[in-house]
């Protein structure tokens, strides 16, 4: 489950938790649970809808630098990557001048993780945006 939709779920956790133990009688509670899980349930929806959008962004973004004219738009998420990789490679032989430091590791997380989801994004953004259709 997506991060947003458990934020959802939080939001809506005291209010649920307020209708039972509102002192009225089952049926009312029922019918105000019930409110409030269809409440949640769109704005679940509406959350899904967006990552959905989101996902299609990024992926026509990747696509547009594949698709790219410049030799260097085409490539220059690779490069970058294949650069980080010589320089992990180096540095875990010791064969730089230098350790990398902390923020390098953490900038080598994001930017293989960009990478990976983008691609990765490419690749499913459609099939999702069919689910949403149906």
């Amino acid at each position: 489950m997506s991060k947003f939709i458990t934020s959802v779920s939080a939001i809506f956790k005291p209010f649920a938790d307020l209708v039972d133990n509102i002192h009225t009688s089952k049926e009312e509670k029922l019918t105000l649970g019930n409110a409030l899980q269809s409440m949640q349930n769109q704005l679940a929806s509406k959350v899904l809808e967006l990552e959905g959008l989101l996902l299609q962004a990024q992926s026509n973004i990747i696509t547009a630098e594949a698709n790219g004219e410049s030799w260097l738009q085409r490539n220059w998420r690779p490069i970058t990557m294949l650069t980080f990789l010589v320089l992990i490679v180096l540095d875990s032989f010791g064969m730089l001048a230098f350790r990398l430091a902390e923020d390098a590791w953490d900038l080598l997380k994001i930017g293989l993780g960009g990478y990976v989801i983008g691609r990765s994004a490419e690749k499913i953004a459609p099939v999702v945006m069919q689910g949403f259709k149906k």
